[in-house]
């Protein structure tokens, strides 16, 4: 059985900090890219940052929040963190976490809702 359960999330003030988990089952973890998505009300779902399965784990993040998250991954937990700093209304969104590859079935998870509001 296939799963990635997205956690962490919730009602945070501008300016604050969350720490959104992904905990991985089912698959073989270590051999994809993990990515977190991002989608707010009435948009599209946005390619938030991703962690390469290969060297170290090559980072990239949407420039909408570079500076701001930190994508992260634990191999041996089979869990990818998205650290969020200096959070923005703009932020606000469900969340989503996705394990990617360009030869091997692809997985998402249900989700988990980050509101930034005074």
């Amino acid at each position: 059985q296939v799963q990635l359960v997205e956690s962490g999330g919730g009602l945070v003030q501008p300016g604050g900090s969350l720490r959104l988990s992904c905990a991985a089952s089912g698959f073989t973890f270590s051999t994809y890219t993990m990515t977190w998505y991002r989608q707010a009300p009435g948009k599209g779902r946005e390619l938030v940052a991703s962690i390469s399965n290969g060297g170290g784990g090559t980072t990239n993040y949407a420039d909408s929040v570079k500076g701001r998250f930190t994508i992260s991954r634990d191999n041996a937990k089979k869990t990818v963190y998205l650290q969020m700093n200096s959070l923005k209304p703009e932020d606000t969104a469900v969340y989503y976490c996705k394990a990617v590859s360009v030869y091997k079935p692809e997985y998402w998870g249900q989700g988990t809702q980050v509101t930034v509001s005074s």
